[in-house]
């Protein structure tokens, strides 16, 4: 069922729940199973479909789902892409950001890497309908936030 059916049909919602979840690894345990159980959905439902949605990733990709929960024990969820910090300590290879953001630079990324980035933010349901120049510019402010300094190419 569509957001759009939903809203028609109004359907009473328990709840909205915002989990992380590895990629293809979603299992009855902790954080799924107490976030959903309480609510009384069917837990294997959603382990399946997740799983199957998110195949195409690597596992242990943190993946960021907004699901809704109804009362008559249904839901419905969306999977986001991993977040822009993720996929910038990853492209620049380092565990974490700067301590003294805008003092110390810990890690170099090129525009290329950027715009790559940009490309995967912009399937997100909110980063559809934004430029992929805006996309950019948001992830370079967040880059410089993490210390983490943008040149047009690497030396």
């Amino acid at each position: 069922m569509s957001s759009l059916e939903a809203i028609l049909t109004r359907r009473p919602v328990a709840a909205t729940i915002r989990m992380v979840v590895p990629a293809g690894q979603a299992r009855p345990a902790p954080p799924v199973g107490p976030a959903l159980g309480q609510y009384r959905l069917n837990l294997m439902t959603f382990c399946k479909e997740f799983n199957a949605r998110t195949q195409n990733y690597k596992p242990e990709t943190p993946m960021s789902v907004l699901l809704t929960a109804y009362k008559d024990n249904t839901f419905e969820f969306i999977v986001k892409t991993p977040s822009v910090t993720w996929y910038l300590k990853k492209a620049a290879g380092i565990e974490s950001g700067s301590g003294k953001p805008g003092h110390q630079v810990v890690a170099t990324l090129s525009l290329k890497h950027i715009y790559e980035i940009a490309k995967i933010k912009q399937s997100d349901p909110y980063c559809q309908y934004m430029p992929l120049e805006s996309v950019c510019k948001s992830i370079i402010s967040t880059a410089r936030t993490m210390g983490i300094e943008v040149k047009k190419e690497l030396d």
